[in-house]
């Protein structure tokens, strides 16, 4: 690095650059949790994610008692534009309005049906809604918030909603699917369910390619048939970038170990997933380009969230990311500012 006239000059020395990552799906890193709703916890994460390119992410919620959810919410809601690394651009709730059936990792005694009340103070910070819009009051639910708060992504997942009860869910106002998949009913040629319901449909979708959740031929064929729908998202819990060894998520146990994470009954429970590492695993097991895999973490998510993110162009935040061809990262600038150099 050296300056000129006052400007700093970073040298890629030929390797790639690209807006900052994106992750609209991530519970912790770092050994910090959204839900440990403390100060602390979100700039752990902040910190740590700079590490893995990401630059951007919503904090993600977990279905917990409504004291822990409201925590949490109240701590992004106060302390998010304080963190120093990647920015808190909103909060991800997942759940608790979910099919009890399809709860995976989540506490089902804490399923509840569809309210309001519970995130009215949190609107303006919530921008992400992951639900099962087959259970009671969420037609409703659905209807009102894609009407009166545009601004907030209502998503189908951990769901056993059919074929027919997606397609009618995306006409009241859900436009995208979570982690494609998981926690939702399987595809069957004679029931296609969700998943056949976003492959007939213009919805976006997201998923996880850490090669665990999702078979790398699945993560093939999905690209092929969603193309520039299509995000990765890192779903990772707070063992992210962190050693094998026992954590928690949602206040359950967890062990992780050879880079999966697991509860006690061998349910998957998030992930260790590192954002730049779902880019190196989808240009090599799929026919994703190198570009289009970036898009899927930075101007596809953004134009979704519709902020003036995931561009290097005049007028959208400067946040930067410059890897190598494996997708390993060098540096990482959020807001024009270096927030970390591999060295």
């Amino acid at each position: 690095m050296r300056n000129l006239s006052g400007i700093e000059v970073i040298d890629a020395k030929g390797q790639y650059v690209s807006a900052g990552f994106i992750d609209l799906h991530i519970h912790g890193s770092g050994g910090a949790d959204v839900m440990d709703a403390t100060p602390e916890a979100l700039q752990t994460i902040s910190e740590t994610l700079v590490q893995t390119g990401t630059t951007s992410f919503l904090a993600t919620t977990m279905t917990m008692s409504t004291s822990a959810i409201e925590n949490a919410l109240q701590n992004v809601k106060q302390h998010a534009s304080l963190v120093k690394g990647a920015r808190v651009i909103g909060v991800h709730l997942e759940g608790p309005f979910l099919n009890p059936e399809k709860h995976g990792a989540q506490d089902k005694q804490y399923i509840r049906e569809p309210s309001v009340e519970l995130i009215a103070p949190y609107l303006d910070q919530i921008r992400m809604i992951t639900m099962a819009p087959e259970i009671a009051g969420a037609e409703k639910f659905i209807r009102m918030l894609s009407g009166k708060f545009p601004h907030i992504i209502l998503s189908i997942g951990h769901s056993n909603a059919s074929f027919e009860q997606s397609k009618e869910s995306f006409a009241w106002g859900i436009t995208h699917a979570t982690h494609l998949f998981n926690a939702m009913n399987p595809c069957f040629h004679r029931e296609p369910g969700i998943t056949g319901a976003v492959f007939d449909s213009d919805i976006t979708c997201d998923i996880i390619a850490d090669r665990v959740h999702v078979h790398p031929s699945v993560l093939k064929l999905t690209h092929r048939i969603k193309g520039d729908k299509l995000m990765l998202i890192t779903d990772a819990m707070r063992a992210g970038c962190m050693q094998n060894g026992s954590y928690d998520l949602g206040g359950r146990p967890v062990s992780v170990e050879n880079g999966k994470a697991v509860l006690q009954d061998g349910t998957l429970a998030g992930s260790v997933l590192k954002l730049n590492e779902a880019l190196r695993n989808m240009t090599n097991v799929s026919d994703m380009t190198r570009i289009e895999a970036v898009n899927a973490v930075t101007c596809i998510p953004a134009k979704k969230l519709g902020l003036d993110l995931g561009k290097l162009e005049n007028g959208y935040a400067a946040d930067i990311v410059i890897f190598d061809k494996d997708f390993s990262i060098i540096t990482t600038i959020v807001e024009g500012e270096v927030k970390y150099n591999k060295g």
